[in-house]
């Protein structure tokens, strides 16, 4: 199976790497990856018509998502087809038919988080003149290297005359807490797929590492408001009804919540603002929470003691609350005998040192939505993680990965998915 030259598929890595879009804003990611598909022969389908918007995904607010379209426009894509990912979506299906054999897919994110990225010249992007090139955003997560590993797939599979079957290739926008998988997963195209395989890079395993199975933890977001009333701190302190102090108190309650001897449990407060003064006693707080647990039961048993915390800590400070969930990525195990036999296939590729059937992963998937999706219709699914050594952790400003695990990553994806279509 002839597979892409490593170097092109680093060079599409770098390329989006320099030009990162958070979620629901990936109009350039998605028109560049819909490009490279099409000259490779695919049917593409694109934005909303690729995925299914069904009111329960979170997008940035007009005003960012308008600043982004503009300036994917003035980085040269169409501005039709900016308006037309604006109003239904982003993210690219691509579709390769060649016979009666078995449908297969394989599910890359493409959306990028909101930070900035170190521009040092420790920082090999920096230094190799890849930085991004957009303040306040960048690829911090690998998912330019997984669009970059979907479309070395897609080159392998147009090359390989011999393939018998159908591969579709799901480039999913708006992972990180957006709800794109719920968006892709509602959009009937997994509907006919007999085998999807997800993947991601990372994850703290070392270059030439291969996990075929993974399961992920069941996770919620919520935004908490608390509303007090304001005082002089001096001079009328019993006037007021403080929200930060309630939300301080909140925040020790959810961390006293007693972990589940059924199964992993998670939770955190990740941000927390409030006050205008030091003389002013706040009337307003804000929280972001999120429980998660290795499935719904335990992620539930999380969330509903969190609300209780919350609400005992607002009535003990005579303040107002409110709890708005933004959404759960619901967990999925992987198939133990699908990971079994991907295993089998991926030990002989190039590149491949060390192979395991499973992990447990203490984050959190959307990816899950689409695997839950192939079962309901009938097909099965699993996770793999592609290992790769990293300069930094995920999430933070230098975080950056080793190359050679693209390569390795497209060899052992296209060798799994063939192999499922046989």
């Amino acid at each position: 199976m002839q597979l892409t030259d490593a170097e092109t598929v680093v060079d599409i890595r770098r390329d989006l790497h320099a030009h990162p879009e958070p979620g629901w804003c990936e109009f350039r990611t998605t028109a560049v990856i819909a490009d490279r598909l099409d000259e490779l022969g695919f049917d593409v389908e694109i934005g909303p018509d690729a995925v299914e918007l069904t009111g329960e995904e979170r997008r940035p607010d007009e005003e960012t998502i308008e600043r982004r379209a503009q300036r994917a426009v003035d980085e040269g894509v169409d501005p039709d087809l900016v308006e037309t990912l604006r109003a239904g979506g982003t993210g690219v299906v691509g579709t390769l038919s060649r016979g009666d054999g078995s449908v297969v897919g394989l599910r890359t994110d493409i959306d990028a988080l909101d930070i900035d990225e170190a521009t040092d010249d420790d920082h090999l992007p920096a230094r190799e003149g890849f930085v991004s090139t957009h303040p306040g955003e960048m690829h911090a997560c690998a998912h330019d290297g997984h669009a970059a590993i979907g479309l070395g797939v897609a080159e392998a599979f147009a090359a390989d005359e011999e393939f018998d079957g159908t591969v579709k290739l799901f480039f999913q926008p708006g992972e990180e807490g957006w709800g794109g998988g719920r968006a892709m997963a509602a959009s009937g195209h997994l509907d006919d797929v007999d085998r999807l395989i997800a993947v991601h890079l990372g994850l703290d395993l070392p270059t030439g590492t291969i996990v075929t199975g993974v399961d992920f933890l069941t996770v919620s977001g919520f935004v908490v408001e608390f509303s007090g009333t304001p005082a002089h701190s001096g001079a009328a302190p019993h006037e007021g009804n403080n929200a930060l102090l309630a939300a301080s108190t909140a925040v020790q309650n959810v961390y006293a919540i007693p972990r589940h001897a059924g199964g992993a449990t998670r939770v955190n407060v990740g941000m927390l603002n409030a006050g205008t003064a030091g003389n002013i006693i706040p009337e307003s707080a804000t929280m972001r929470v999120e429980t998660r647990g290795a499935d719904d039961d335990l992620e539930n048993y999380v969330r509903e003691r969190m609300r209780s915390a919350v609400r005992g800590a607002a009535d003990s400070h005579g303040v107002d609350v409110s709890i708005e969930h933004r959404g759960t990525t619901i967990s999925a195990e992987h198939d133990p005998a699908v990971a079994e036999v991907v295993a089998t296939v991926v030990e002989g590729v190039d590149g491949v040192e060390t192979v395991e059937t499973h992990m447990d992963a203490s984050g959190s998937e959307d990816a899950c939505f689409l695997m839950e999706r192939v079962r309901e219709t009938g097909g099965d699914a699993t996770y793999a993680i592609v290992g790769a050594d990293l300069a930094s952790g995920h999430h933070t400003n230098r975080f950056d990965f080793d190359e050679d695990a693209l390569g390795i990553g497209v060899r052992a994806l296209s060798a799994a998915l063939r192999d499922a279509a046989e």
